[in-house]
């Protein structure tokens, strides 16, 4: 066929609508292909780590036998080790991401598609949403083996399980358009994750403190994420549930908005 002798046509502007959805979907799925490739890291050696950090926790804080809350404190210790894998790895996830596009002067192809701001916090975020559940997936198959979970309320388990994900993702997504280099990244773990992580609860009942970083406790996000998630496996909550609730989502909202904000100005990423 004589292609000269076609109609031709000229070109036409693709219609997207509200949502770029297959520019959002073909985002996430690359953040999701990007860790499952280096599955062996990003999932199962956080699994590895955590049971390592059961295993020493629980020998040197007082091993079986001590009860926490009424409950023992393997089964108190255990919810608490798997939340925070969850949220660092949805943290790296995201942080790092930014960060490796940013040194390597790629970042432009994140910039360039006809993604809004909205569409690409979504996307990014929900990428590491995705390795921190899937890890906290893994944690709870290879904890299991030695800790017998229980199962008090799949809601709570769920949402905070979400929640936290995300607020972790959406803290690596700020983090990592802020930084300039890695070491920046490793500041904000070294700074921000790991003081609130060690100060929330996760190794200890927070009704042990005295009363004033009782208070002090309430205020930490961290706290709420992993009290909340215990709560789901042992049924013993030191806060309020509802406050926990409550908090959580806000956190999302705000971290949602001043990541929104970072990308649509483009702070730190157009020159």
């Amino acid at each position: 066929m004589d292609l000269l002798s076609l109609p031709s046509q000229a070109p036409r502007v693709r219609q997207m609508g509200a949502v770029n959805w297959r520019g959002l979907w073909t985002l996430y799925t690359k953040e999701v292909r990007r860790f499952l490739n280096v599955f062996t890291q990003t999932l199962l050696a956080p699994m590895v780590t955590t049971l390592l950090f059961l295993a020493v926790f629980s020998l040197a804080l007082g091993g079986a036998g001590r009860q926490v809350g009424g409950v023992d404190f393997i089964n108190f210790l255990a919810p608490g080790l798997i939340m925070m894998a969850m949220a660092q790895n949805s943290f790296a996830n995201t942080s790092s991401s930014i960060v490796i596009a940013k040194v390597q002067g790629n970042i432009v192809d994140l910039l360039m598609p006809p993604l809004s701001a909205a569409e690409l916090a979504l996307g990014i975020a929900l990428g590491g949403v995705t390795r921190g559940l899937l890890v906290g997936a893994t944690v709870i198959v290879g904890m299991s083996l030695f800790v017998p979970l229980g199962l008090h309320s799949p809601l709570h388990i769920v949402y905070h399980a979400v929640m936290a994900s995300s607020m972790l993702a959406l803290l690596g997504l700020i983090g990592g358009i802020w930084a300039e280099k890695y070491d920046h990244i490793a500041a904000i773990t070294n700074f921000v994750i790991t003081p609130f992580s060690f100060l929330s609860g996760t190794f200890y009942s927070i009704t042990r403190l005295p009363e004033t970083w009782q208070i002090v406790a309430h205020f930490n996000p961290f706290f709420y994420m992993i009290d909340g998630f215990r709560y789901g496996f042992i049924g013993h909550a030191d806060g309020s549930l509802v406050a926990g609730f409550v908090a959580m989502l806000v956190v999302n909202l705000g971290l949602g908005a001043v990541a929104h904000w970072m990308l649509s100005t483009g702070y730190r990423l157009k020159a």
